[in-house]
């Protein structure tokens, strides 16, 4: 049985968010509200479980899968009862998000990389296999690949040692960090194989991403939502069709459909903790400071993420594959000192003054 003296804490938490928030208009709240990644989001439910199994106290925490992008918008809009304590991401916060936090009134944010994803691209168990590169993968499904005309009917046309059959992938949406991801360790990678993209990286960005990039909208790319499990079962119902979501999938999913090799690599656990396979990306979770205080079990909370993200975690056992250990040594720290994240972190212009 928990003490008393923790459930007051908790109480008086709950009655500090009405305080805090009372100037906007916004309720209390007494239970954990997290948004974002599809991706992250097995992840942060299987968390919130061991939470409300170890903490019985508390409410369990509310888990919402509304995409990277998507997420991070309504985590960064206000601080308050009546918007999330947390943001899940499958792909770095960007700078011009991070400025919206800061305009809105979000000034205390607290990063921590939680663990390792893989971009994997699959077909059904007996479907179709492919040999991909980034730059396959950039010449299939780019909408005007290396600036000029999309032509690419099957992947043969891609590359005369592939299958004569049509181009047919079913991918993450815009909003997604999953696409994000794609786009910069994958599209814009194969891009960038050609010395004039390079180039035009120099002389336009913009124009460079997009050249680089913006994905096809004829039908050869299908956007399947924030459902990855939806992805899983169009390509088991098309044996000549590819899938792109994260390998936390490809695990849970492996009875019914197989990795493709990215550069002859596979995505396996160990090519993606040790970063030899293309796709390996980390994935995030944001929290905000002036929650911690506010929110009940909220700091309990993080705490579960740091029990569960190692090697030997819970999480391991449905595909996160963990950060190495100096990095979760290092997030560890950041949860227990609640360190908050600067401009400097995200731009990189701390290295040169810390040197």
């Amino acid at each position: 049985m928990k003490s008393t003296t923790t459930i007051a804490m908790a109480l008086m938490a709950s009655v500090s968010l009405v305080a805090c928030d009372s100037a906007s208009g916004g309720g209390s709240r007494d239970s954990i509200r997290a948004v974002g990644s599809s991706t992250v989001f097995p992840f942060a439910k299987q968390v919130a479980e061991s939470f409300a199994r170890s903490n019985p106290e508390f409410n369990s925490p509310l888990i919402e899968s509304t995409g990277t992008g998507g997420g991070i918008q309504l985590f960064c809009s206000k601080e308050g009862a009546d918007s999330p304590d947390m943001a899940n991401a499958s792909r770095r916060m960007k700078v011009s998000e991070f400025e919206s936090c800061l305009e809105n009134g979000v000034q205390d944010v607290i990063e921590l990389q939680v663990g390792l994803d893989g971009i994997a691209f699959a077909s059904a168990q007996e479907g179709i296999q492919l040999n991909l590169t980034p730059k396959i993968v950039y010449e299939a499904l780019a909408a005007n690949p290396y600036g000029g005309e999309q032509t690419n009917k099957t992947w043969a046309d891609v590359d005369p040692s592939l299958p004569a059959e049509p181009i047919l992938v079913y991918g993450p949406p815009s909003t997604s960090g999953t696409r994000d991801a794609l786009k910069e360790l994958v599209l814009e990678a194969g891009c960038d194989s050609n010395p004039d993209m390079k180039a035009l990286k120099e002389q336009d960005e913009d124009k460079h991403q997009a050249v680089c990039t913006e994905v096809r909208s004829d039908g050869a790319y299908v956007d399947q939502g924030e459902q990855d499990n939806l992805i899983v079962q169009k390509i088991q119902g098309n044996p000549l069709s590819i899938g792109v979501f994260g390998f936390s999938y490809l695990e849970e999913n492996s009875d019914k459909v197989k990795g493709l090799p990215m550069n002859n690599v596979q995505p396996t656990y160990e090519n993606i903790s040790n970063f030899s396979y293309p796709g390996a990306r980390p994935l995030y979770v944001y929290v905000k400071k002036a929650h911690m205080g506010a929110i009940p079990g909220l700091d309990l909370y993080l705490q579960e993420w740091v029990k569960n993200w190692n090697p030997d975690g819970s999480l391991a056992g449905i595909g996160l594959v963990a950060s190495p250990e100096d990095e979760r040594a290092m997030n560890e720290k950041r949860v227990n000192d609640q360190i908050t994240l600067t401009m400097a972190d995200l731009t990189g212009e701390a290295v040169a003054e810390s040197e």
